[in-house]
C-alpha cells in the first residue's frame, strides 16, 4: 500500500542543478530513513544520500559538497538538491523509504520508487 513518487529528473548540462522530490504515501509506520540511490547503466545501485527523522544526513563521497538532502516529515517527502552536476552523475535515481511494515514490526523494510532519470551532458 506504500507508494513513493519521484519527480524532478531531467536533462542538464555539466555544472547545472536539479532538485529531486519524493513523496511517500500509504500505510507507513516508524520511518527510519528516507533517501536516494542511483543506478547507472552497467553498474550496481549505489547510495547517494539518506536522512533520518531528526534530520541527520548521510552522503556518499561522490555527493559530498555538491548534493544536499532534506526532508519534510509532515509530508513524508524527501528532496535532493543536486548542484555542480557531472556527466558521471547520469543515472536513474530511486527514492528509498526504510520503515516498519506494521506498527509491531521489530525490523524495517525498504520501499522503492519507480525511479527518475537524470542525464548530465558535457
Amino acid at each position: 500500500q506504500v507508494q513513493l513518487v519521484e519527480s524532478g529528473g531531467g536533462l542538464v548540462q555539466a555544472g547545472g542543478s536539479l532538485r529531486l522530490s519524493c513523496a511517500a504515501s500509504g500505510s507507513i509506520f516508524s520511518i527510519n530513513t528516507m533517501g536516494w540511490y542511483r543506478q547507472a547503466p552497467g553498474k550496481q545501485r549505489e547510495l547517494v544520500a539518506t536522512i533520518n527523522r531528526v534530520n541527520v544526513p548521510n552522503y556518499a563521497n561522490s555527493a559530498k559538497g555538491r548534493f544536499t538532502i532534506s526532508s519534510d516529515n509532515a509530508k513524508n517527502t524527501v528532496y535532493l538538491q543536486m548542484n555542480n552536476l557531472k556527466p558521471e552523475d547520469t543515472a536513474v535515481y530511486f527514492c528509498n523509504l526504510n520503515a516498519r511494515r506494521t506498527p509491531s514490526s521489530t525490523s524495517r523494510y525498504d520501499y522503492w520508487g519507480q525511479g527518475t532519470q537524470v542525464t548530465v551532458s558535457s
